[in-house]
């Protein structure tokens, strides 16, 4: 542990160091006070706005206690709503900056091994070496982002409902979860091109959620490609517990795998903006990179006659982040055509909540796959 940064502090009139860690990449903040179960939201809110982080000693329940109030806290302020979609998207993303920023200031102490030495806390070992690694010396670290991990080995443990699939995808911790399962049906249900029963790409796997639906379908091979190490490993692990080891070999390639198949597959980051977080890389792809880079490789990885599948909600479009225009232009660039569309309307509760931010958006939101062929073939 000795790459990590150290976060500095006094207390009980000694200058005080240890590790800090942050799954997100977020620098130890450079005031810390100490806090306990004397320390009321007020006053822990107006810190951590002012930038003070709070290093609490006492209850560790009476600490998501504290967190919760300063949540509320947070919530309280009216956000600007913006001129137009994209001022609204805008606005609404420094919005959630800014809260993670602020209660990312309550932070909680680890011993080595994970260990927290606070009264009623709970057994965290496991959720912190899925996401952290190993932890030989002690270290600090935000509770926010503890509680994500904890929800995230929840999620790991139990796994995710695919009604499509019939089953359970276990997402890892940083590898974005199939919550949202149109995407999933818009596979299920398009027709196969010829010849794909024998081979398909599945490019960016993650959980591995649509190479297992292929598998489902009775694609014989499927090669699935990440760079993600997390994502390599959770789609190997789902791919086992599927009983689709023997057909889905998941690869490290950007984008690509070696060789043509008669069927490529790719569901990008559906929103071009830059990522806050290592969770956000599934939804946020800045300048279009995947999709750019996915286009304009197609055409020479496709067997002829073969088909490549762009999953891809119209969101950006209605925030102003892309056109249609453009979307259509980088198809035409790449040497591609339309051959086919599916389109389904999002299930989400957010696509109904009128309080959401980006409603107007997000109610006029249509997820597409788009069947690509080579435009000379």
């Amino acid at each position: 542990m000795s790459d990590f940064p150290l976060i500095e502090w006094t207390e009980a009139d000694a200058a005080r160091s240890t590790r800090w860690r942050s799954e997100a990449g977020v620098a130890p903040p450079k005031r810390v006070v100490i806090a306990d179960d004397t320390t009321n939201a007020d006053t822990a809110y107006k810190l951590a706005c002012e930038g003070t982080a709070l290093l609490y000693r006492g209850d560790f329940q009476n600490a998501r206690l504290l967190l919760q109030a300063m949540a509320r806290r947070a919530d309280r302020k009216k956000a600007k709503t913006g001129n137009t979609p994209t001022e609204a998207f805008n606005l609404h993303r420094m919005a959630q900056a800014q809260r993670a920023r602020t209660l990312g200031m309550l932070l909680i102490p680890f011993d080595a091994g994970h260990m927290i030495p606070l009264r009623r806390a709970p057994d965290v070992h496991d959720a912190c070496l899925e996401a952290y690694g190993a932890a030989d010396e002690a270290y600090v670290a935000s509770l926010r982002e503890l509680l994500g991990l904890i929800g995230a080995h929840e999620w790991r443990k139990k796994g995710v409902e695919i009604p499509a699939l019939g089953s359970r995808i276990h997402p890892y911790y940083g590898v974005f979860s199939p919550v949202r399962g149109e995407y999933v049906d818009l596979v299920a249900r398009t027709a196969l091109p010829a010849a794909a029963e024998s081979l398909a790409f599945d490019i960016g796997t993650g959980t591995g959620v649509i190479a297992a639906m292929l598998a489902k379908r009775g694609v014989k091979r499927i090669v699935a490609t990440e760079q993600d190490p997390r994502a390599i490993a959770c789609a190997k692990e789902n791919m086992q517990r599927l009983g689709f080891a023997n057909r889905v070999e998941v690869v490290k390639a950007d984008l690509f795998p070696q060789g043509r198949s008669p069927l490529i597959v790719c569901n990008p980051p559906w929103v071009p903006a830059k990522p806050s977080s290592p969770i956000e890389h599934a939804v946020y792809d800045p300048d279009s990179r995947m999709l750019k880079g996915f286009l304009a490789g197609l055409a020479a990885h496709l067997e002829p006659k073969g088909e490549g599948w762009l999953i891809l909600s119209d969101l950006a479009e209605h925030l102003g982040l892309r056109t249609r225009e453009q979307l259509t232009e980088w198809i035409e660039q790449a040497g591609l055509k339309v051959v086919g569309r599916e389109t389904i309307r999002p299930r989400h509760g957010k696509a109904a909540d009128a309080d959401d931010p980006l409603h107007a958006a997000r109610a006029q939101e249509v997820t597409t796959l788009w069947q690509l062929a080579a435009a000379n073939k």
